[in-house]
């Protein structure tokens, strides 16, 4: 799978980005419009990044003329040679197994941890018509968009290409638009208790120090 011919896998393409926006469903289990939207974006991550990865190596054939200049005794066509910080840093060791690419394991596993629990919650308080204020809500207001930016944030430094490193800041933008339209939302629904609930619980990077329970009544 890893050799000569490391493209052209169009059914590793198909059951990579399958696998992935499954477990993503799975924990978010999305039900409006906004679910719905932020787990298209993530999917459509995915799937050009798989396409990259295993189809069509569009990155290393626009790079192709720089790439073989910087590193002439490499086959830059191989799979192992698409893992691009590990090619670029020079690092001789298996690139599933540099630095780059455990890191990117942990931060994947720790954000679907995080869409798992953030989701739960969240769906837990839209039964009851109340605010999401428990569990990862109580370190910031909007882990469910955190998750899936630390997940794709892991892909990047996995196998970075040119379309997911353009896509990937438009997407973070397009996130922070969702949650701040759903902080307008949650104001008029909630007054006051919402506005609290801001005042004490940041956005995007979450409150560590605990500082006891938070009520919002």
């Amino acid at each position: 799978m890893h050799g000569e011919s490391g493209y052209g896998l169009w059914s590793l393409v198909i059951i990579n980005s399958a696998v992935f926006i499954f477990f993503a469903f799975s924990f978010a289990k999305p039900q409006s419009q906004s679910d719905w939207r932020s787990l298209g974006m993530y999917s459509a991550f995915i799937v050009a990044l798989f396409t990259e990865m295993y189809g069509f190596p569009l990155t290393i054939y626009l790079l192709s003329g720089w790439l073989q200049s910087q590193f002439p005794d490499t086959n830059i066509f191989t799979h192992e040679a698409g893992h691009l910080w590990n090619t670029l840093f020079g690092w001789n060791i298996n690139p599933h197994f540099d630095p780059l690419h455990i890191l990117s394991n942990i931060l994947i596993v720790i954000g679907f941890f995080m869409l798992s629990s953030a989701w739960r919650v969240l769906h837990e308080a839209q039964k009851v018509n109340e605010m999401a204020v428990d569990g990862m809500y109580q370190r910031m207001r909007h882990p469910q968009y955190v998750a899936f930016i630390v997940i794709m944030f892991a892909f990047l430094l996995q196998w970075p290409t040119l379309p997911t490193l353009i896509m990937f800041p438009i997407l973070v933008y397009i996130y922070t638009r969702l949650a701040r339209r759903e902080e307008e939302m949650s104001v008029r629904q909630f007054g006051d208790r919402y506005r609290q609930y801001m005042h004490h619980v940041p956005g995007f990077i979450p409150r560590w120090r605990k500082t006891g329970e938070l009520h919002f009544g």
